[in-house]
């Protein structure tokens, strides 16, 4: 029997993988306490000889939003000569288009070109085996940059360390390099390695090999650093960057507390919805915790937004209606249910209304 318990001073639960509590505070809220005590202007002198070390020529693992774009700024104020990386959503939704055109208006851009027959095939296995439909995403995020620097240069930088920002193992929140350790052990594999897909659904090893690490990555001794070690990050202050510089934004989805996150990917609203259903909590969750942090909200005006609206079905997510997604991942809502529950945590719920499962009474 699973139980449920809010940390005592954001909302995040403790159903979060890989997420100690200690004294009811989760160890994204003790990373964030813990920001003071850093020696901030000896870690910009670090990221300084960093970009000196590499005569200034960076790489940015893109999306095209807003943390893409404030990395970008950021970077070429201190003299970088940037190029973007922007590896494929599983669904690019107009807004996301925009936005990756404009971020190209200030960096050139490297667009990896996916097939989109093999995306289907494996968002569907991932619903399946670790019910996940995003699965292909997140691997793709590291493996399909990693690869492509190889043809573009030795640095590369990527936003949050996660387990900072979110929580993780305690001591993880220090990492400032993310290694190929790193990406196996964080990287959204959830225990399925890439070769696992071969002969499943038709899948061949040359339709996974963009989904698995090429071998000259480690050849070409390829760098990838959390920006946000170097500097304070802060999700809200990345958009203010963002929407200065042109960004486009839209209300995706009122199951997000912020507007101007996760714009790209129309089946961004499914993963969030099977996010809810495994742990209790959703993406607007996460992002509401990270205000309570910065003193931009509280606790209980979070409660009160997260028992109306996180974890709700995406009927519509970034203009793009259920319907689309289904169709362009041929299957039917029977299948999707059916998948959908299969990896519920009925622990954590009581009844159901519109598609989500109420949260169990004394839990929300």
């Amino acid at each position: 029997m699973s139980v449920f318990i809010r940390c005592t001073k954001c909302i995040m639960p403790n159903t979060r993988p890989d997420t100690p509590f200690i004294n009811g505070v989760c160890q994204a809220c003790i990373n964030h306490d813990s920001r003071r005590n850093i020696d901030w202007n000896a870690r910009r002198h670090d990221l300084e000889y960093l970009l000196e070390e590499h005569d200034g020529r960076v790489l940015v693992a893109s999306s095209g939003g807003k943390d893409s774009h404030a990395q970008v700024h950021i970077l070429q104020a201190m003299g970088a000569n940037v190029t973007t990386i922007t590896a494929p959503t599983c669904q690019l939704t107009r807004v996301g288009q925009i936005n990756i055109a404009n971020l190209e208006r200030y960096a050139p851009g490297r667009r990896i070109e996916g097939d989109p027959i093999v995306r289907a095939k494996l968002n569907r296995l991932g619903m399946e085996l670790v019910g996940d439909i995003s699965w292909p995403e997140h691997v793709g995020i590291f493996t399909m940059t990693f690869n492509e620097a190889v043809k573009s240069g030795r640095l590369m930088f990527f936003g949050e360390n996660p387990q900072a920002e979110y929580g993780g193992p305690a001591g993880t929140e220090n990492a400032c390099e993310m290694t190929r350790r790193w990406v196996s052990e964080f990287g959204g594999f959830l225990g399925l390695r890439p070769s696992d897909m071969i002969g499943r659904a038709g899948l061949t090893e040359a339709d996974m090999a963009p989904y698995q690490i090429d071998p000259q990555v480690a050849d070409a001794r390829i760098e990838a650093h959390f920006l946000g070690h170097y500097i304070p990050w802060d999700g809200l202050r990345n958009a203010q960057i963002a929407n200065q510089m042109g960004m486009h934004q839209i209300i995706v989805s009122p199951a997000n507390w912020w507007l101007s996150e996760n714009q790209d990917n129309a089946q961004t609203g499914l993963h969030d919805h099977q996010m809810y259903r495994k742990f209790g909590y959703g993406r607007g969750a996460a992002q509401a915790s990270i205000d309570i942090r910065h003193g931009r909200t509280t606790r209980s005006a979070a409660l009160q937004w997260a028992a109306e609206y996180d974890g709700l079905f995406p009927e519509v997510y970034a203009e793009t209606p259920i319907e689309r997604v289904l169709e362009r991942l041929e299957i039917h809502e029977d299948y999707l249910f059916q998948h959908l529950d299969a990896f519920t945590n009925w622990d954590l719920f009581q009844g159901e209304t519109l598609g989500r499962p109420r949260l169990a009474e004394g839990w929300t």
